[in-house]
């Protein structure tokens, strides 16, 4: 134990930015869904279904959640990080660092289920890396649009499912409006992960975040799958890959603004932060204070 401990303490990581940094790069790097897809495609839908694939997307989400939460806040989405940075509960100078070692967990993510499933993808295409057609392999790591979608409809589709997913967030994120139990938060942030892949997915896979999408893509461009992933799209000059780069933004900060300009700002004594115990003394003192002066002009005018 002692060994152990001296060990512990040689390779301690002693910035608290970088261990933050760490634990965002983890907790994304967790990509069960991607496990999941590419069980559910290399199988041709024997082993899961389309469900199983939002299961394995929403358990991913919480147990990168609980992987990064005591460290960084488990941010794990640089649109989320953004909407702090917003509302200035979060630093902007760290906002490119967080974004950054997200993309690398997802990007590394990535790597790592090609590297588990590698064969069972060579069975299932024949050597062939595909983006589209029926044996198209690169829809298990990054969002491709469904035939039927426009380039309006990717965009409003984006838009909105950010919107409403950062709306949500704000709410869990709200003390003063029925906070959740310690613990509780990434559980339901899963349960609201899956509720939006069973109810918005078959347009484009509700991508929602940027880093997930953006590094596994990466990854498929110089893993095989080629330049197509950039390129294969009936619309948008032949690209889809910057819808869900950009519009997550978009409709994330929308979100964010709806919620705390209809909601939270509407709360009593609102503040940023929960009131210290002196101030809420003094409060409480202010409050007697005006009551006895209530009481004292009720015995006057009677």
């Amino acid at each position: 134990p002692d060994t152990m401990e001296r060990l512990l303490r040689r390779f301690r990581i002693r910035s608290q930015l970088a261990r933050e940094c760490v634990a965002e790069f983890l907790g994304l790097y967790i990509v069960f869904g991607s496990g999941a897809a590419a069980q559910v495609i290399t199988s041709e839908g024997t082993h899961g279904s389309y469900l199983t694939i939002q299961l394995g997307s929403a358990l991913g989400a919480i147990f990168g959640m609980l992987v990064a939460q005591g460290v960084s806040g488990a941010h794990l989405n640089p649109v989320y990080s953004m909407s702090l940075c917003v509302l200035g509960r979060h630093p902007w100078t760290k906002l490119p660092l967080y974004s950054l070692s997200q993309l690398i967990g997802a990007f590394l993510g990535a790597g790592t289920v090609y590297l588990q499933y590698y064969d069972a993808i060579q069975a299932f295409t024949g050597g062939q890396l595909l983006v589209a057609g029926p044996n198209a392999t690169a829809g298990i790591f990054s969002s491709y649009p469904a035939e039927h979608l426009s380039f309006w409809g990717g965009l409003v589709d984006q838009v909105v499912a950010a919107a409403l997913f950062l709306l949500c967030c704000m709410a869990l994120e709200d003390k003063r409006n029925g906070p959740l139990p310690d613990g509780l938060q990434p559980i339901v942030v899963g349960v609201l992960i899956l509720t939006m892949g069973v109810s918005m997915g078959s347009n484009c896979g509700f991508p929602l975040n940027p880093a997930r999408d953006l590094g596994p893509r990466l990854f498929t461009f110089i893993a095989g799958w080629g330049p197509e992933v950039f390129k294969t799209c009936k619309w948008a000059g032949g690209g889809w890959w910057w819808v869900p780069l950009v519009a997550p933004f978009v409709g994330g900060l929308l979100g964010t603004l709806t919620y705390e300009l209809l909601i939270e700002a509407h709360h009593p004594n609102t503040s940023n932060e929960e009131q210290s115990p002196r101030r809420q003394q003094e409060v409480v003192e202010l409050e007697e204070m005006e009551l006895e002066e209530v009481v004292v002009d009720s015995g006057h005018n009677t």
